[in-house]
């Protein structure tokens, strides 16, 4: 299909010829006649734009019955016509040399720009979005009603998740996703999602609320669509899209044999290594992600054989930091494939379908090196990454949007990286900081890192503070266990390495969680706990059997999960929750999603089906399959009615958020406390106020003083959700507070008034 304005001329053909520094007789130069796209009613900042239309003419020949590779042109023509460095190289051509490119700043991240745009944030995931029969689930994000509600509560913005094709391409056929959408194949809407008119729809509802659209972009790796298999092909520039070596006949030897039926096979440590001696490869990396004995072993797999557009039969050795089917992305080839790739898909998303930011997916492992004999590879914290994210996210500025950063490394790194890079950074610093806090009662740890996180100059507003998403609860600490892991740290009156330290919070964890006390929760190979926020209260609480939960107990994992929101919502910076956090969802059953956690990806059991809405409740699935989970909260609509209900109470907590400016404040000192379940942040806003926020972790009401230098002798000290004065700071820079069990609130100091007889 074909959008109007797009002219017959602009083929795949002659977008490809033109990424290889060729021009063929009688190519046509982009049109001037393109669409013009107003966006100023969406994004005040963004100035009258063209705006790109990829192609969409899905070219399928005869479809003839003999090999599927280079000796069959039809086939060739036909992948071609679906990859995704064909649109890229299309856009570029449409936007090349327009004023519009030159109209917004891009240097340098801009974090308080971002999160003064939407600073908070509801993050989507498609395959487990409940909606009304024979609804779409871009349509129902859509949704004026959902939101109006979220505009009640306080959200502005929405993360819609991966919506774009993914999978592979066996033969004429698609496969399925093997990484919840992560594995992108085409610029195209994925059909199960709904289509490029009701994304566009969406972003439009969204601006007439005041709001903004994340989508999703994947900068270190691709699914194996018609990019992958072209490059299998060595045709024209895309094996330059991949970490790609062709291995000579001759040594297929050190190749393992492909099973019947598969495409590829992942290599053992014994093929990795030589062919590393064999000098094809760099070999074993820093780590191997998602390890599963006999499924993944290494970060290589070998090809089949294949022919290519010439006959020549080859056999190829490709990188994937992930799973088997998400080759990397080269960023560091001649042909520069991979970067015009990433880029192309980026524009696509902001300047055609007209969103406003984007998350960067995987963008810390962008860059690999061969490292020193018997080392393993350099893979990660590498300057090509660095790099290739200021690349990125100078593009997403230079067209007038935002970007963040799921980036799991240290702390240096994540200050390294957003020096020049993403806007904003997802929270990995204080994420499971927070957790084990509530697991042990004690914030030690949690004011270790926040402190760790001040010394190095990673400002809190540039952070995305999150409860739950898609993914595991991720424990990894990889400041401790790596970067820093011969370093010395305290933790509960011990001297630890980093790397001792790591592995205590991990095993606290994982044996608070999982097991007999958290039968419900899973451990994620080494990442972390398969969880929902609430099935992680409950086994923090001593909760063992879900069915069995009581209403006081429900009373008080919504008072935990209320805290927790606190603690990310009243500190400067992005606060991002999901439709699980919203309806209070536990973890599946393992039994529901046998097929999908066969392969060891436990994750699925805390991706359970919601309605949101409440718009099918009878439904039991989500459309696209996902088991419906049991919710304790209920749907927004009916949370709404109930002034203490989880939305309502949420909505007071951004309230006062939004009306003092916390979002765009500065951490200024995180102080001792008297009681080891208190935690303390003083902020400074923007007019230079001092703002305090105070939590207690613990099950028990505390009561003791609050301490800081940063706090002004005299200041009156005033409880944001009350409107009462409850303190004064006294002369040694502290005043007395009392808080409930699980409980929390923000406080403002303002000047004492001048006695009427001194005045």
């Amino acid at each position: 299909m074909r959008e109007p304005g797009t002219s017959e001329h602009t083929s795949e053909a002659d977008a490809a010829a033109a990424g290889n520094g060729e021009v063929e007789a009688g190519a046509a130069e982009p049109t001037t006649e393109l669409d013009v796209n107003f966006d100023e009613q969406f994004f005040a900042a963004r100035p009258k734009a063209l705006r790109p239309i990829a192609r969409r003419r899905q070219f399928v020949g005869s479809r003839p019955s003999f090999e599927f590779d280079g000796r069959n042109a039809a086939y060739v023509e036909w992948l071609r016509n679906q990859a995704m460095l064909g649109d890229a190289n299309t856009l570029a051509r449409q936007l090349s040399g327009q004023a519009s490119m030159w109209q917004n700043s891009y240097a340098h991240p801009n974090p308080r720009a971002a999160v003064e745009r939407a600073s908070v944030w509801f993050t989507a995931y498609p395959l487990s979005f409940i909606t009304r029969t024979g609804q779409s689930f871009l349509s129902a994000l859509g949704d004026p009603e959902m939101w109006k509600a979220f505009r009640e509560i306080g959200i502005r913005g929405i993360h819609t998740g991966p919506v774009k094709l993914a999978g592979g391409i066996s033969g004429w056929s698609h496969t399925p996703s093997v990484d919840g959408h992560f594995d992108r194949i085409s610029m195209a809407i994925d059909p199960v999602f709904g289509t490029e008119e009701e994304f566009r729809s969406m972003c439009e509802v969204a601006a007439e609320h005041e709001g903004t659209v994340i989508d999703d972009i994947v900068p270190g790796h691709t699914g194996k669509g018609a990019d992958f298999r072209l490059a299998e092909m060595n045709f024209r520039d895309y094996p330059g899209i991949y970490h790609m070596v062709d291995i000579p006949e001759e040594d297929w030897n050190l190749l393992p044999d492909v099973p019947e039926g598969a495409d590829s096979v992942n290599l053992s440590p014994d093929s990795e290594q030589a062919l590393q001696k064999a000098g094809y490869i760099i070999g074993r990396l820093q780590r191997v992600i998602f390890y599963e004995p006999g499924v993944k072993e290494t970060n290589w797999s070998a090809t089949r054989a294949i022919v290519d557009t010439t006959g020549k039969t080859r056999r190829w050795v490709y990188l994937h930091y992930f799973k088997a089917g998400q080759p990397s992305i080269n960023w560091l080839d001649p042909t520069f494939a991979g970067m015009r790739l990433v880029v192309g898909d980026a524009l696509h998303s902001l300047v055609d379908l007209g969103t406003g930011a984007l998350r960067l997916d995987a963008n810390g492992f962008l860059g690999v090196e061969k490292s020193a004999e018997e080392q393993p590879g350099w893979s990660e914290g590498h300057p090509l990454s660095e790099a290739a994210n200021q690349l990125i996210g100078s593009m997403i500025r230079k067209v007038g949007g935002f970007s963040f950063q799921e980036l799991n490394l240290t702390i240096d790194d994540i200050k390294a990286t957003s020096e020049s890079g993403p806007d904003l950074s997802y929270d990995f610093i204080t994420r499971p900081a927070y957790h084990y806090a509530l697991v042990t009662a004690d914030t030690e740890f949690l004011r270790l890192t926040l402190r760790l996180s001040m010394e190095i100059g990673v400002d809190q507003a540039s952070l995305v503070h999150a409860l739950q998403n898609h993914d595991e609860l991720t424990y990894e600490l990889l400041h401790f266990a790596t970067g820093h892991r011969d370093e010395m740290f305290e933790l509960n009156g011990e001297e630890l390495t980093g790397a001792q330290l790591a592995e205590n919070v991990q095993q606290t964890l994982r044996d608070r969680l999982t097991g007999e006390n958290g039968p419900y929760n899973a451990v994620f190979t080494t990442n972390g706990i398969a969880c929902t926020t609430v099935s992680f209260i409950m086994a923090a609480l001593g909760i063992k059997d879900p069915a069995a939960v009581t209403p006081e107990q429900e009373a008080q994992i919504r008072d935990v999960h209320l805290l927790l929101a606190m603690y990310n919502a009243l500190q400067p910076g992005v606060f991002a929750l999901s439709g699980w956090d919203l309806t209070g969802i536990l973890a599946l059953d393992r039994s529901s999603v046998g097929e999908l956690t066969s392969q060891g990806d436990t994750r699925w059991i805390n991706r359970g089906a919601h309605d949101l809405m409440g718009t099918s409740p009878d439904a039991t699935t989500s459309s696209a399959g996902m088991p419906r989970a049991r919710s304790l909260y209920g749907a927004l609509p009916d949370q709404l009615k109930d002034q203490n209900s989880f939305a309502r109470r949420l909505q007071r907590i951004l309230a006062v958020r939004e009306e003092n400016g916390i979002a765009t404040g500065t951490l200024l000192d995180v102080p001792e406390v008297s009681n080891r379940g208190a935690l303390v942040l003083v902020n400074r806003l923007n007019d230079g106020t001092l703002q305090v926020t105070a939590l207690n972790f613990s099950g028990q009401d505390i009561a003791g003083s609050i301490q800081s230098n940063e706090l002004p002798s005299g200041a009156n000290v005033q409880d944001l959700f009350s409107g009462e004065t409850v303190g004064q700071v006294d002369d040694l820079h502290s005043f007395f507070l009392e808080l409930p069990a699980y409980g929390g609130t923000a406080l403002l100091l303002t000047e004492a008034p001048v006695p009427e007889a001194e005045a």
